[in-house]
């Protein structure tokens, strides 16, 4: 990584111009005592001192879901999924998206892209298209799906990233809490739209049922925190071959989920998960990953120690 890449005052220069979508942290800083600006750079190391600090009280999930009016319309499948979600720390909500809803998603993708207004960054990856697209920003917020979210979540879900792919992501065995962390921990929920029919050739999505009752495994636990000055100096990819070890070590149990075009699997902030190899290039693995956390929570970039924009 580079000298500038990890200095710690360029990435707080850039946020001192994003007031606006970082404002929101000042009063959360306040109440639990840190001494941090809107644009100053924030990990878990800054809440290792603290004491320990409850999540924000929530009632059980099934009265959660029982309240939602959403919940109650959906099939017996998707309910009983969601009502293990705290188990097994993932819900699969079949067909949720129709046919012909799924094609206008792709449509305004294909439309962005061929306008020059969306491009591949991080090799595959279609960053923050909803902002770009009313027809995409209304799919991330509907409203069935943020209320079977905010259930899930026990509090409110606020959308903050997507990404859209157009082949598999193949990224190793991860957590999103190393990318997007919040505190108190747990604060991030995420749902996976399929946008075709998913096969084993073309890349499918992998996790770890139970996965998410692990240790949140953050910047320490790979000797990766960094300095006054800096964020750590070590590559990714031995973040990746940490959680190799562990998941080797612990003996948990892989499974693929071979999607529908319009499924969403929902996820736990903590769940192990990535992308299977696509094993055949020709073929396309149309998808969209949301991202949400609760505005209770404080968001941020662990790897980097930035806080999380909205908007």
């Amino acid at each position: 990584m580079s000298f500038l890449r990890r200095l710690k005052p360029t990435y707080a220069l850039y946020n001192f111009f994003q007031r606006r979508r970082l404002a929101h942290n000042v009063a959360l800083y306040r109440k639990l005592g840190l001494n941090k600006a809107y644009f100053s750079p924030i990990s878990s190391q800054d809440f290792a001192g603290l004491p320990a600090q409850p999540a924000p009280p929530a009632p059980p999930l099934a009265e959660r879901l029982a309240s939602s009016g959403a919940f109650v319309s959906l099939p017996a499948a998707a309910q009983a999924s969601l009502l293990a979600f705290e188990d097994q720390g993932f819900a699969v909500l079949p067909g949720f998206f129709a046919s012909a809803r799924v094609d206008a998603l792709n449509a305004a993708v294909a439309e962005l892209m061929a306008a020059g207004e969306l491009k591949f960054k991080y090799r595959n990856k279609l960053m923050f298209a909803f902002r770009k697209s009313p027809v995409l920003r209304q799919a991330a917020q509907d409203p069935q799906l943020l209320a079977l979210l905010g259930a899930l979540l026990g509090h409110e879900a606020r959308l903050f990233q997507s990404i859209n792919f157009l082949s598999g992501s193949e990224q190793h065995t991860h957590s999103d809490s190393i990318h997007m962390s919040t505190y108190p921990l747990g604060g991030l929920i995420a749902a996976w739209v399929a946008l075709e029919d998913i096969t084993p050739e073309n890349g499918p999505l992998h996790y770890f049922p139970g996965s998410h009752r692990l240790p949140y495994y953050l910047n320490a636990d790979y000797d990766n925190q960094g300095s006054r000055w800096f964020i750590g100096d070590k590559d990714y990819s031995a973040y990746e071959a940490f959680i190799q070890q562990r998941v080797a070590e612990l003996d948990i149990k892989k499974e693929v989920f071979l999607a529908k075009k319009g499924d969403i699997f929902i996820w736990h902030a903590n769940l192990l998960h990535g992308g299977q190899p696509q094993t055949n290039k020709a073929l396309t693995r149309k998808s969209m990953v949301l991202h949400y956390f609760s505005p209770d929570h404080i968001c941020y970039h662990e790897i980097t120690q930035r806080p999380a924009l909205l908007g």
